[in-house]
Formats: structure tokens, C-alpha cells, sequence
């Protein structure tokens, strides 16, 4: 590339540097930008479009146009030449405006009289500000090196309207990050919470993106990818041999880190006029642009490398990020594109709520979001880009919903409903040492859910008779290698202490489908809730479950111990499992271990199939737990992880509900004990339906167990369920509407 055409770009970047440092209106330094801009590249015509709302383009500053258009032209993304580039995010190149498709003629602008058009968007890190334009009247297609000059101005200006450095006066643009904003993702976890925004990777703010000193900047640059270098090596030497997944990704790392071409791409933008900081940056968001039309997984994968190395060398660069020592706002919120186990309970029960661009139902997250029954939102899109730490921000876990930078009025409304949710909640307080004794004179017995040694406390306040669900996996998911059998026998029983003589039903290793451990290879399976999981990894790997029933046995010590296996589907797998107990105990013993005092062995009936076992296996297991959660979405045929057709289907289906009942029936038919276990029967509505369907025992989050049993003992269950084969007779599929009615009938709000 010529010296001369570099000079001339840091020339141009020089003078829009001293046009932003000016003490002057976000308008003025606007215009002037334009000015130069035009003058620079000897073009009649620059424009600034900039995003009004996230659809509409507003022409913000013009040389060349009429000025009377500014603020007054508007358009649509995808709406004509300038609303092509924002909608593609793609450069237009042309000699020959007006026959490009898409071109729209705007009388306003004076624009007809301009025939060459090259416009481009202005980005920042895949987030799309607006749009350049440069016009001439001279029938031309721009070369290579007044593209490149015009994208790393572009880069400049996308920093610059993220700074809110063109704040307007006069119709001018109002800063971003102000104004309020509705992010509508899905329901994670249940609950609302009011509070202020903590990002889990802080945005990285680039302040100073023009640099006079070429060379300083190459050296800054050098010496912060030497430091990347090393950070990346000192992470490959800890990684353990066996863990060849994490090993590919580092390497992949260190392949970009020591790449000729990323490092001479970076340096050349700092040649231009660039700092660093703003080279980096530059290349970052040519990365993420690319990875937006990248259909090949592996190149997405290896591009999503990239853009984390980009970030972690932006942070060495600007000393921004996790390690800035930023305190945790009032009423914390936690804000992110997604998080593992392990960091998340990092935070700590501080935590109100937590908000993911990505995640799941059934993530690490959302475990971790019921444990600590705080409102989880998932799905939020976008919300990482437009949120700043110590922003307020509602969120309604109830409804999928989160409020960024609320105003008054819609906070004042929100206040409202979490005043109304304490206040019920200080009714359910009274109840705590009541049974749930129906009118008909039925007990249901309510256990609660458990995953952490933090959930016990909540085991005496919300009423529980039991825990009737501690999921082992955590303790797995938050380590970066498999837990040492002591390790698990100590947390076992300070389970078991913590419970204070109330049964607790262990849950054995439930991994598989979207709770992949760490150190274990991911299963490329093309539909993994149906894939090698739970008792089929524990049949397969028996070493670990050996182990874990090793640890059980021991934190037991001589008290009864109860142990549940998940996700089993047929008879064979439950009598193995079984039988690998037996032999543990057996061993166990001959070593010296004092034997539990009883032990209760059970399973969890989470497909259809086992419902159909052979009556043998009702004869030999001490109890069935239904997993609702993933017995639903075999039974409808509906991924829970899939937005379109989850919601399609309803709990209060008399169809699902029938199958309830008939594994009811069986159950009883043996004298084996049966219980739901699940999100629904936290639920109160669903929860009567259940119990009318003869389920005695429910195992829900424990906030959820103070309203189920207030409506539980104001109901009679008789009349429930004749309501519900009412319904049935008259053909209604979604028994919902008829059980609602029944309710209110009663003086309930469903």
C-alpha cells in the first residue's frame, strides 16, 4: 500500500480527532466530520446515517446534500441503497447508483445528481450504528485504498457514537444507553426482582481510537500479544492430558495468538492512524461479521476463538474487565451472554436475578437459578450490547420479560407486584407447621428440591416435610476434574446433618443432554435429551457411579440413606443399577464401613416406558418419583429446549394428566410409593391437578411450597378431579380453563 495513502489516512483521522476533542454540540462535530471526510476522499458528498429506533435510519449530518434533509429523511432498514448496507451490514460500491436495485430516489436530499455511491456500515463488534455514505458526481467505482481509508473511519466513528460523542441539541441524536429498552426472552426460573445491572464481561470502552505515534502503538500491540502468548501457554500446561477438548481449544488459541496474519492486519490499521486498542477492535468486528454468514460449525467455532482471544487481548490493552475491581452494585443483577455452573456460584446468593442472551430451561444456570430461587430469563438477545453495570433493570422471570432502564411508570407497576408476591408470601408463613390436609381429609406430603449445601436452611422456613430431590450433578459441573470420593462422602453428610433426620433422596449423577461436565468429551449426538445420559452413563462408566455409591454409603454412616436413579427407561437398567449397589455394599462392608441403618432404592420415571414395566419391577423398587420435566417432553413429542413447540402444549392436557393417573394406579396396585418431582408441581394449579389425580407426595423449589399447600387446604380433590372429567366428557383437551373457573368459583386467583 502506498506510504502516501497512509500518510493521508492519519492525516484524516489526526483531524477527526481534533474535531471530536473540541468543546462543541454532538451536532456541530457532525457536520464537521462530514466536511472533512468529503474533503479528504475530494468526493461532493459524505453523509452520517444513524439509528433512530433499531428500524428506521436517520440522515444526522450531510456535506453535499440539502441540509434542510437532515433530521428530516428517514428510512427503513433494508429501504434503498443506505438501508441495503444496514440490513446486509455489506459495503455498496458503485459507478452507477441509480441502476443498482434497491436504489430509492429522495427528492428532499438533492441526491439525483449523484451518480457514483459507496456506503458502509458503521459498526462496533457486530452491533450496527449506521451508515457512511461518500457520493460524486463523476461516474466511479472507489478503489481499494479509499475503502480501506473509509472503513478504519467508519471504526472511528462507531467508537466515537458509542462514547455519545454526537449527542445532539437541536434534533440531534440522543446518547445510547439511555433510554429505556424491553428485552422478551423466555422463562428460565419463576420470580420477579428489581435491581442493577452487573455484567459478567464488562464491554470493553476504547477512549482514545486515533494514535499519532505509529510506532508506539506497534510496540503496546507487540508487547500485549507477547503477554497473550504467555497467558495462553500457562493455561495449555494446566490443562490435564486426558482433556482433549479444552487442549483443542487452547491450541486454537495459541494458532491465532502466533498468527503472522492477524498480528500484520493489526499493525497495518495502526499504520493508518488506528491505536492498539481500536486495531484489535477493528479486527474483531471483521471476525464477528464474518461469523454471522459462516454456516460450516467448525469455522464458527474457530471464529468464536478469535473474538474471545480479541478479548482477552483487550483486556491486557486497556486493563478493563473482570479483574478491574468494580464492586457489585445494590440488589445485584447478573447480566450475560451465557455462564457455567462453577462461575456462577462465584457470585453467591447476593444475586436478585440472572439474565442470558443464550441458555436454556434445563442449563447449569437455570439448576443453579431454582436452587437459589431467583428469577432466571433466558433468551434476552441483545441485552449484553445495550446493558452497563449499574444499570436499573426489572426482571419477570414469570413472564420471560426484563425491563432495561425502566421508566417510572412501569417501575412503579412492578413494585407493585413484588409488594403483592412478599405480602402473600408473610401469609404463607403462618402454614409452615401445618400439613397439607385437604377438605376431603387427604394428605399430600411436600418435599422440596435441593442441589447445594445453600438450600438446606430453606428446608425448616418453607414447611417441607423432606428433600425429595438433591441433584448430585453440581457437585460434578463446578469442578474442573471428577470430585474425590471424601470430598462427596463430607458434602453427603453434611447434607444428611443439615437435613436433621427428614428423609433425603440422593439423586445419583444425572449428566448428559445439556449438563456436560467439564472434563468430559461432549457426545456429538444429533438429539442428546435422548442420548447417552444419566443411568445409561452411569451403566457405561461404572467406575464413576461405583464411587459415588462408595461416597453415600459412607457419609450414611449407620443413618438411613435413600437413593434414587435417574432417567431409567427400562427394568433391566434399574435391576443393574441395582445390582452394582449390592456390590458396593457388599465391598463396602468387608472394608469396615458402618452400613446404613435402611436404605430406600428408587427411580425416576421419566419415560413413557418404564410406566409399561413388568409388574416385577414395581415389586422391587422402594419408590418412583415422576420426573415431569422430561417425562412431558417424551409424552408430547416437544424438546423443552425448543421455544415453538414447547409452549404448544399444556401440563393440564387431560391426556398427560390420564397417563399420570394410570401410573398412579399401577403404583398402587403394588403399595409402591409414588411422587412428581418438578417445575410443574411447584406450580399450584397443576400441583391440585396432581394430587386429584392421586399423587400424595410433590416435590417442588421451596418458595413454591407455601402457596401450593394454602390452595391445597382450602380444596377438596374429589370434586377437582370430577371437575376434570368433566371437562374430558365435554371434549376439552387443556382441562386449564375448567380448573381456573373451579377456583375463582372459590375465591382463588389463578
Amino acid at each position: 500500500m502506498p506510504n502516501n495513502m497512509e500518510s493521508e489516512s492519519r492525516k484524516l483521522l489526526g483531524r477527526l480527532r481534533d474535531t471530536l476533542a473540541e468543546d462543541s454540540a454532538g451536532q456541530a462535530r457532525l457536520d464537521r466530520i462530514t466536511h472533512l471526510i468529503a474533503d479528504s476522499m475530494q468526493t461532493e458528498v459524505c453523509s452520517i446515517y444513524l439509528f433512530r429506533d433499531k428500524d428506521t435510519l436517520e440522515l444526522c449530518a450531510t456535506e453535499g446534500l440539502k441540509p434542510e434533509a437532515v433530521h428530516k429523511t428517514r428510512m427503513r432498514i433494508g429501504e434503498g441503497l443506505v438501508g441495503r448496507v444496514a440490513r446486509t451490514r455489506c459495503m455498496v460500491n458503485t459507478a452507477d447508483a441509480p441502476a443498482e436495485p434497491g436504489f430509492r430516489y429522495m427528492p428532499e436530499t438533492g441526491e439525483e445528481i449523484y451518480s457514483s455511491f459507496f456506503g458502509l456500515p458503521i459498526q462496533r463488534l457486530g452491533e450496527i450504528l449506521g451508515v457512511l455514505v461518500v457520493q460524486s458526481k463523476e461516474a466511479r467505482a472507489f478503489t481499494d485504498d479509499e475503502v480501506y481509508a473509509l472503513e478504519v473511519v467508519a471504526m472511528v466513528l462507531a467508537e466515537m457514537t458509542e462514547l455519545g460523542a454526537f449527542v445532539g441539541d437541536e434534533g440531534g441524536m440522543s446518547a445510547l444507553h439511555t433510554h429505556p429498552v424491553l428485552f422478551r426472552g423466555a422463562t428460565g426460573q419463576e420470580g420477579v426482582a428489581e435491581g442493577h445491572v452487573y455484567l459478567h464481561e464488562p464491554r470493553v470502552v476504547i477512549t482514545n481510537p486515533v494514535a499519532d505515534d505509529p510506532e508506539a502503538e506497534s510496540l503496546r500491540l507487540r508487547e500485549a500479544v507477547d503477554k497473550l502468548r504467555i497467558s495462553v501457554d500457562s493455561m495449555l500446561a494446566r490443562v490435564e492430558p486426558s482433556d482433549k477438548d479444552q487442549r483443542e481449544v487452547l491450541e486454537a488459541y495459541r494458532m491465532f495468538a502466533n498468527s503472522r496474519g492477524w498480528m500484520r492486519r493489526m499493525e497495518e490499521d495502526i499504520g493508518r492512524g488506528l491505536s492498539a486498542e481500536a486495531a484489535v477492535e477493528k479486527e474483531q468486528s471483521a471476525a464477528r461479521s464474518r461469523l454471522a454468514t459462516v454456516p460450516d460449525p467448525y469455522m464458527r467455532e474457530r471464529l468464536h476463538d478469535l473474538d474471545d482471544l480479541s478479548n482477552r487481548l483487550l483486556r491486557i490493552l486497556t486493563g478493563q474487565g473482570k479483574e478491574t475491581g468494580a464492586e457489585m452494585p445494590e440488589n445485584p443483577i447478573l447480566v450475560a451472554r451465557n455462564i457455567g455452573p462453577g462461575e456462577l456460584l462465584d457470585y453467591g446468593k447476593d444475586l436478585k436475578g440472572i439474565v442470558l442472551e443464550q441458555g436454556s430451561v434445563g442449563s447449569h444456570a437455570a439448576v443453579v437459578a431454582r436452587a437459589w430461587a431467583i428469577p432466571l430469563v433466558i433468551h434476552a438477545e441483545g441485552i449484553t450490547t445495550e446493558a452497563l453495570n449499574g444499570n436499573a433493570i426489572l426482571i419477570d422471570g414469570d413472564q420471560g420479560i426484563v425491563h432495561l432502564r425502566p421508566e417510572e411508570t412501569v417501575a412503579t407497576a412492578f413494585r407493585d407486584k413484588i409488594a403483592m408476591q412478599a405480602e402473600a408470601q408473610k401469609r404463607y408463613a403462618g402454614l409452615v407447621g401445618l400439613p397439607a390436609q385437604t377438605l376431603c381429609g387427604k394428605h399430600i406430603a411436600l418435599h422440596m428440591n435441593a442441589g447445594l449445601m445453600a438450600d438446606l436452611p430453606s428446608l425448616a422456613t418453607s414447611g417441607a416435610e423432606g428433600v425429595g430431590l438433591f441433584r448430585t450433578e453440581l457437585q460434578f459441573l463446578i469442578r474442573n476434574k471428577v470430585p474425590k470420593r471424601g470430598d462427596l462422602a463430607s458434602l453427603y453428610a453434611r447434607v444428611m446433618d443439615a437435613a436433621k433426620g427428614k428423609r433425603v433422596v440422593f439423586r445419583t449423577l444425572d449428566i448428559g443432554s445439556d449438563k456436560v461436565l467439564p472434563y468430559m468429551k461432549p457426545q456429538e449426538e444429533p438429539n442428546p435429551a435422548m442420548g447417552w445420559r444419566a443411568i445409561r452413563v452411569g451403566l457405561d462408566r461404572g467406575g464413576v457411579m461405583r464411587m459415588q455409591l462408595q461416597a453415600l454409603i459412607r457419609a450414611a454412616a449407620g443413618r438411613p440413606l435413600t437413593i434414587m436413579f435417574p432417567f431409567v427407561a427400562q427394568f433391566d437398567e434399574f435391576r443393574d443399577a441395582k445390582a452394582m449397589l449390592a456390590a458396593v455394599l457388599e465391598s463396602e462392608g468387608k472394608l469396615g464401613h458402618v452400613l446404613p441403618a435402611s436404605l430406600e432404592v428408587g427411580a425416576m420415571l421419566e419415560t413413557p416406558s418404564l410406566a409399561f414395566a413388568p409388574d416385577r419391577f414395581f415389586e422391587e423398587t422402594d419408590f418412583i418419583s415422576i420426573g415431569g420435566n422430561d417425562l412431558k417432553q417424551f409424552f408430547f413429542a416437544a424438546d423443552r429446549e425448543n421455544e415453538r413447540v414447547r409452549r404448544r402444549y399444556d401440563t393440564l392436557n387431560y391426556s398427560f394428566l390420564s397417563f399420570i393417573r394410570q401410573i398412579v394406579a399401577r403404583c398402587d396396585q403394588f403399595d409402591t410409593p409414588v411422587s412428581f418431582c418438578g417445575e410443574d408441581a411447584g406450580r399450584p394449579l397443576e400441583a391440585v391437578a396432581f394430587a386429584a389425580m392421586g399423587v400424595r407426595t410433590l416435590s417442588m423449589r421451596p418458595a413454591s411450597i407455601g402457596p401450593v399447600k394454602a390452595m391445597l387446604r382450602r380444596l377438596d380433590l374429589d370434586e377437582v378431579a370430577a371437575v376434570i372429567d368433566q371437562a374430558a366428557t365435554e371434549g376439552a383437551q387443556s382441562v386449564r380453563k375448567a380448573l381456573s373457573d373451579h377456583l375463582a368459583e372459590r375465591g382463588f386467583i389463578t
